[in-house]
C-alpha cells in the first residue's frame, strides 16, 4: 500500500520510544542518500513522495542574494550570509547583526514581513521578559532570510513591501533554483505559505537530498553558482551559531563537530537535509508526524550507520542527540528514543 487513507505515506517505523525496556510509541517517516546525479544509494520510505521542505531550503532561498550581486552590492559578510540560512535562536548576536543589516539597507524592524514570536532561546526570552521587553520581528528564527530577501528586492528594483509575494524577480528566480537544484519541473512547485510568510514548496525527499549533494560537492553546477554555494557554506562553517544558536541547536552542533564538513539545515514539521562536503553525498529526513523527537536521534543515527561521523570526536559530540534519555518531572530516565536503522 503506497499511501495511508489520510493521504500522508504509508511509511515505516524508523523511531521507537521505550519506557521500561517496552515500545510506548513510534514514529513513522522516510529518508534516502543520493549522490549529485540523484541517485539513491540508501533509504527507507518514500522517498518520491513531495514533503513541504520548509526552512531546509534556506540555502537555496539564499542563493540569488549572493548569485545577483547584491551581496556584494550591499556588503553582506560572512556573519549576515549565515544569517540568510539561518533558523536562529533569537539570541542578541543574531537580532543585533540583523539589524544591522537593515540599518545598512536604509530599513528598519518594520520592514520584515516574518512576524513576531518570542526569542527560540530560553535564555534570551528571559532577558527579554526580565528587561519588560515584547518580542519583535528581529526575534523571529527567519530574521536573517528576510533581511536577505529584502537586499535582493532593492538589488532587483522590487517594491520592499512586495518581497515575499511568489511572483516577484526574487522570489522566482529562489523558486527556479530549487527546481534545478532538485530535479523538479518548476510548474510542480506550487507554493504554500510557511511560518514566517515566504512561500514554501513540496519537493520529493529524493530532490531534496540532490540539491544538498549539488550544494556541497558543486563540480555538477556552473562555475559561478557552484562559486556561490562555496561562499555560504563556507559562511555556516566560519558562523555555527549564527545558524542556530548557542544552546541545544542540532544544526549548529552538526557544523561544530565537523568543522562544516556536514552541512545541515532543519525545517519545521521534522524535515532535515545534510550535504557532505566534496563527497558527493545529500541525506534528507521527513518523520511523518512532525515532532522533532523522533527527528534528532533518527538524523544522528543514520550519519553513524552511513559513516558520515568520521571520528569518535565528532560521535561523542553528537552523542546526545542520540538515543535522548527520556526523564519525568522529578529527574528520573524513564524511557529512550531509539532509531530504527535496519
Amino acid at each position: 500500500m503506497d499511501t495511508a487513507s489520510n493521504g500522508t505515506p504509508d511509511n515505516p517505523v524508523v523511531v521507537r520510544v521505550r519506557r521500561a525496556g517496552e515500545v510506548e510509541s513510534v514514529h513513522r517517516g522516510a529518508w534516502c542518500l543520493v549522490d549529485g546525479a540523484g541517485t539513491v544509494l540508501d533509504g527507507a520510505g518514500r522517498w518520491d513522495h513531495p514533503v513541504w521542505v520548509r526552512s531546509s531550503i534556506k540555502s537555496i532561498q539564499a542563493l540569488p542574494l549572493v548569485e545577483t550581486g547584491a551581496a556584494d552590492r550591499f556588503g553582506f559578510s560572512g556573519a549576515e550570509l549565515a544569517l540568510a540560512l539561518a533558523s536562529h535562536s533569537g539570541e542578541p548576536c543574531h537580532t543585533e547583526t540583523v539589524c544591522a543589516t537593515l540599518a545598512r539597507l536604509g530599513l528598519s524592524v518594520d520592514d520584515l514581513r516574518c512576524g513576531a514570536h518570542p526569542p527560540n532561546d530560553s535564555g534570551a526570552r528571559f532577558a527579554l521578559r526580565s528587561g519588560g521587553g515584547r518580542p519583535n520581528a528581529l526575534h523571529n528564527n527567519c530574521s536573517g532570510k528576510h533581511a536577505g530577501f529584502l537586499a535582493l528586492a532593492l538589488h532587483l528594483g522590487v517594491a520592499t513591501d512586495r518581497y515575499l509575494d511568489p511572483d516577484s524577480e526574487g522570489q522566482r528566480l529562489a523558486r527556479s533554483a530549487l527546481a534545478e537544484l532538485t530535479d523538479t519541473p518548476v510548474e510542480a512547485l506550487a507554493p504554500g505559505v510557511d511560518g514566517c510568510s515566504a512561500p514554501t514548496y513540496r519537493v520529493p525527499l529524493r530532490g531534496l537530498a540532490t540539491a544538498f549533494a549539488r550544494i556541497t560537492t558543486p563540480n555538477r553546477l556552473e562555475a559561478k553558482r557552484a562559486a556561490c554555494f562555496e561562499r555560504l557554506t563556507a559562511a555556516a562553517r566560519a558562523n555555527p551559531v549564527l545558524v542556530g544558536g548557542s544552546r541545544e541547536r542540532i544544526d549548529t552542533d552538526l557544523l561544530r563537530a565537523t568543522g562544516g564538513r556536514l552541512f545541515p539545515k532543519i525545517g519545521a514539521e521534522a524535515v532535515h537535509a545534510i550535504g557532505v562536503c566534496e563527497r558527493d553525498r545529500g541525506l534528507a529526513v521527513k518523520v511523518d508526524d512532525g515532532g522533532a523527537r523522533g527527528l534528532h536521534a533518527l538524523v544522528i543515527g543514520l550519519l553513524e550507520r552511513l559513516g558520515l561521523l568520521e571520528s569518535d570526536a565528532e560521535r561523542g559530540a553528537l552523542a546526545h542527540w542520540r538515543d535522548p534519555v527520556l526523564r519525568n518531572h522529578a529527574g528520573l530516565e524513564v524511557g529512550r528514543v531509539e532509531a530504527v536503522l535496519a
